[in-house]
């Protein structure tokens, strides 16, 4: 196997926020009356660019309690989360080790937003193993599950679509490397993923499915560079 180019998504691979968002998210909306089952959350919105996620929770306002809401949470969701940030949000066990050990060229390419992207890999150190090439949905027209993200990094770095490799959580990530042209491997190293997302994962198309960052380094050890 050669690669040229690691492609990251970073929520819930390289940083553990999936499962602060998703508590303080689902916590928000059962306050006004939007209540989901926590799985059921996770596999629609997870992998959603912001823009598509505020969009989704208006459609439900508007078909469970007839009125959008997203001018009534996105304050409130967006204040706890920032304070979650910067008191509880760690790596995924395992990350900054493996990531710096990458001898290939690498990028982030998320969903999240510019902004919150720099905070996170900042706070866990990840930051400059990374910058400049650190991308959000807010660098392309079309997001995640469209192959533009992932194109728009590897364009970035200079590298063919086929010479690189992407590591991705959610499903929409799956489908997008695979739309680019890419090599997609699964990541369940997360504190919010199970053996059901692994299995989604694959059955989406992922290559492999990896369970740690320790797996990976192993993995990515054996992968000849381009």
């Amino acid at each position: 196997m050669k690669v040229a180019a690691i492609l990251f998504d970073c929520d819930g691979v390289l940083v553990e926020s999936e499962t602060l968002a998703h508590e303080i998210e689902t916590d928000v909306l059962a306050a006004i009356g939007l209540h989901y089952d926590a799985r059921e959350f996770r596999e629609r919105f997870m992998g959603m660019s912001d823009k598509a996620f505020w969009a989704a929770l208006d459609e439900d306002g508007i078909a469970r309690l007839g009125r959008p809401v997203t001018e009534e949470i996105r304050g409130p969701i967006k204040r706890r989360m920032r304070q979650a940030v910067m008191e509880q949000l760690t790596e995924v066990a395992g990350a900054l080790a493996c990531v710096s050990a990458v001898p290939h060229l690498k990028a982030v390419a998320s969903s999240s937003t510019t902004e919150g992207l720099e905070i996170k890999l900042r706070k866990v150190g990840l930051w400059d193993h990374f910058a400049p090439h650190v991308y959000s949905a807010e660098h392309v027209t079309h997001a995640k599950p469209a192959p533009d993200l992932f194109l728009h990094a590897a364009k970035a770095l200079d590298v063919m679509p086929e010479h690189c490799l992407v590591l991705e959580d959610s499903v929409n990530g799956v489908l997008a490397g695979r739309a680019a042209g890419m090599r997609v491997w699964g990541f369940t190293g997360g504190g919010h993923m199970d053996e059901a997302a692994g299995r989604k994962l694959a059955a989406s198309g992922a290559e492999r499915v990896v369970a740690s960052w320790v797996e990976a380094q192993s993995l990515f050890a054996g992968i000849d560079l381009v």
